[in-house]
């Protein structure tokens, strides 16, 4: 199968390129346009229905009519004189507010948004009033916009509201402010706008210069990531397409994390199918570049599929955990990937059979004979003091590992940049009312029956809730139009945001609302602490559960593609201490250092799907070098010696790109982001280099030809050990592909 598709692409080349150019665009474009319609985000809705949350919401759906993504900005009103309001003023406030609650917001349609795709978010917004600070200083209004608030429309729907509202007031003689929701999804993005523009030109300069200094080429340096970039735009594309038709809502963060997966990956196996073609070139200066590029295309293309699906069987574990966010993430790297492995036996090697020795120009590499480097060097130190590289390495791996003491979960969702308009704001209302106000905890109370609910009715829980610890204010209860539900805002003293404002849900005001609810009435907790507290919940049981499965499934795949039983455990140690030390390098830069309040929520679990399964894609490929070697002649050193000097320069190179991909990633100011962007780069460069080039190498060094135990190299029946097997050149078998990868270097 992976010889048909590589050999039906070199042999139509243009006919590959052209399908893979037209429908590519096109359902990168489409799903560009589409993502919005399959993104929530609402943290709630992820919850299964059984968490306090989850049922709040619902509760807040069918009682109270709240709509899907609707997001409140909370508006400060001021006198630009800083005087207290007046009853003039208030009434003016007042006036205004049903002014703006009667006028439609027209959203500005740019080039960026297709007529008939791009959601129109126009609407009339409702503005309600909120509360004033106690010292009359300013008065609080919120609006309600419907609409996905990572969705560049209602960015601009956002703005035309913030606008009109500010010019009304300024012809009042007053000043306004805006935080909350989406003024602060809105500022953050106008702030990080300028940065991300750079970071990614910074990050394609790096790889094209890495490019270019390993092939010393210009197709070499500019074409993979020109075609991982359509490729990556169509396969995320393809997860938007299966969205829609099944029905499922992804995170707005998953898009972007496709993206970047795709890159590092994508120029990850170009790069192996680069240093194989040269190789082969080098070896064969006559031969004619189109046997070639289907020779090195069906060799390479084995190795590249158990390298894609071992990360495809690592994120289908994700089907089995419970928090909706991890369950839609799991598919759609699975799917992404798999896009980008049929790119790498389809597109990448037409591109090969097309350009052919003008690959490499005007590089003279592929007629210049291979100089002695730093990998040779690495390859003798590695093989003449094994145990003092496996020590020195393991002792790096567990020193860094300490630094995950005392780990704490963050579920924080970014928060907003301190130099922003809507931080200046939210500071602002800060010093005169509860942290809590801008966003309240809500108890939603139920009637079993149906009967009708009044305020009496409630009995003590108001009260019960008003003096739990925590809370600085509960506003009247609300009722809904049959009165068969109520609602209370309750305003605790911390920020919704922070760990003490979950430990204050889950404890003091959770365990008020069900001991002071009324027989006969139900209470449940809802709004963001809420939310994050019950996600704390699922996220820490999910971790339970997907990590021994993953790991059983990815030591289940080494198995059977190593045929050993040792060599599995080997790659799986390191792997695993390789996790500890990323994890641990995290927590001590940015917890024990950084002094943030913990590492990001989806960190550990991202963190080893990733680094386990694209670092034991390095090790399938030095371990696979490294059982050809073994089954030649000669010492397990010397085959050591020869692995390595081979293998690491694809690694290293492989590494170095994919660790950038990622890396781009922490310099985002979403905390969030950047700890994910951080610990999986540092991730790959430890898998790649520490792992990779020196601990199993040394490891093999070691334990000798005893590393494949039950089946020795040379007992293989699928080895040849004949004149073939002597000169190095690689078989079809699958543990042979994957050294003809590592020797391609």
């Amino acid at each position: 199968m992976i010889r048909a598709l590589t050999g039906f692409s070199t042999r139509r080349p243009w006919r590959v390129i052209v399908v893979w150019a037209v429908l590519g665009v096109f359902v990168a474009i489409a799903g560009q346009a589409l993502v919005f319609r399959v993104t929530q985000t609402d943290s709630a809705r992820f919850l299964p229905a059984e968490y306090d949350a989850a049922a709040a919401l619902r509760v807040a759906r069918e009682k109270f009519g709240a709509e899907p993504d609707t997001d409140a900005v909370t508006v400060l009103v001021a006198r630009r004189d800083g005087k207290p309001l007046e009853d003039a003023d208030r009434r003016r406030v007042a006036e205004v507010a049903r002014e703006l609650s009667g006028t439609r917001l027209t959203m500005p349609w740019t080039e960026e948004q297709i007529p008939g795709v791009s959601t129109d978010y126009s609407q009339v917004p409702r503005v309600e009033p909120a509360m004033t600070a106690p010292d009359g200083s300013f008065t609080l209004l919120v609006a309600r916009l419907r609409g996905n608030a990572t969705d560049p429309g209602m960015h601009s729907v956002y703005r035309v509201f913030h606008d009109r509202a500010q010019q009304e007031f300024a012809e009042a003689g007053m000043r306004t402010g805006f935080t909350g929701g989406l003024a602060d999804t809105v500022d953050r993005a106008d702030a990080e706008e300028s940065t991300q523009t750079v970071v990614g030109l910074v990050m394609v300069g790096l790889i094209v210069l890495i490019n270019v200094l390993v092939f010393r080429s210009v197709l070499a340096a500019f074409l993979p990531l020109v075609a991982v970039s359509v490729v990556g735009g169509a396969a995320a594309g393809t997860v938007v397409g299966a969205a829609l038709l099944t029905g499922f809502r992804l995170d707005p963060g998953t898009p972007g994390m496709i993206g970047t997966v795709l890159v590092g990956i994508g120029v990850d196996y170009f790069l192996f199918l680069l240093f194989r073609f040269r190789e082969e070139l080098r070896r064969r200066p006559e031969a004619d570049h189109r046997p070639v590029a289907a020779d090195v295309a069906g060799r390479v293309g084995t190795a590249v599929t158990s390298a894609a699906l071992t990360i495809v069987a690592a994120f289908a574990t994700l089907g089995l955990a419970t928090f909706g966010q991890f369950r839609v993430l799991g598919p759609s790297v699975a799917v992404s990937v798999l896009v980008m492995l049929l790119a790498s036996l389809t597109l990448m090697p037409a591109l090969l059979a097309v350009t052919g020795r003008r690959m490499f120009w005007p590089s003279r590499s592929l007629t210049k004979a291979r100089r002695p480097g730093l990998a040779d060097r690495t390859a003798r130190l590695v093989a003449r003091r094994p145990l003092v590289v496996l020590v020195a390495s393991v002792a790096c791996l567990g020193a860094l590992s300490i630094g995950a003491t005392g780990i704490r979960m963050d579920f924080a969702t970014g928060g907003t940049p301190r130099e922003t308009a809507a931080a200046a704001t939210a500071r602002e209302i800060a010093g005169a009312l509860p942290p809590g106000v801008s966003d309240p905890t809500t108890v939603y109370v139920t009637s079993d029956d149906g009967r009708p609910l009044h305020a009496a009715a409630l009995g003590d829980l108001p009260r019960a809730l008003a003096d739990a610890d925590g809370v600085g204010k509960v506003a009247a209860p609300v009722f809904n139009a049959d009165r068969t539900a109520a609602r209370l805002d309750v305003y605790l003293t911390a920020a919704s945001q922070t760990q003490q404002a979950r430990d204050l849900v889950t404890g003091p005001v959770r365990h008020a609302a069900r001991a002071a609810a009324p027989a006969g009435l139900t209470a449940h907790v809802g709004g963001t602490a809420a939310v994050f507290a019950d996600v704390a919940t699922a996220v820490d049981r999910d971790l339970r559960t997907v990590f021994p499965v993953a790991a059983a499934l990815i030591a289940l795949i080494l198995l059977v593609l190593l045929r050993s039983l040792l060599a599995p455990v080997v790659l799986m140690l390191a792997v695993g201490l390789c996790f500890a030390a990323t994890l641990g390098a995290s927590t001590l830069l940015f917890q024990h250092l950084g002094g943030e309040p913990g590492v990001n929520f989806v960190l550990p679990l991202v963190l080893f799907l990733f680094v386990v399964a694209l670092g034991t894609d390095y090790n399938i490929l030095i371990s696979d070098r490294l059982r050809e070697e073994m089954a030649r002649t000669g010492s397990a050193r010397a085959a050591v010696t020869r692995a390595v000097r081979h293998t690491a320069p694809a690694i290293a190179t492989a590494g170095v790109v994919l660790a950038a991909s990622f890396g781009s990633l922490a310099v985002n100011a979403d905390p969030s982001t950047r700890q994910i962007g951080f610990a999986t780069a540092l991730g790959i460069l430890l898998s790649a280099f520490l792992l990779s080039l020196l601990l199993v190498p040394s490891a093999a060094a070691l334990l000798g030809r005893g590393m494949w135990w039950p089946m020795r190299p040379g007992q293989d029946p699928t080895n040849d050990t004949g004149p073939r097997a002597a000169t190095g050149a690689p078989e079809h078998s699958l543990h042979r592909v994957g050294g003809a990868v590592g020797r391609s270097a």
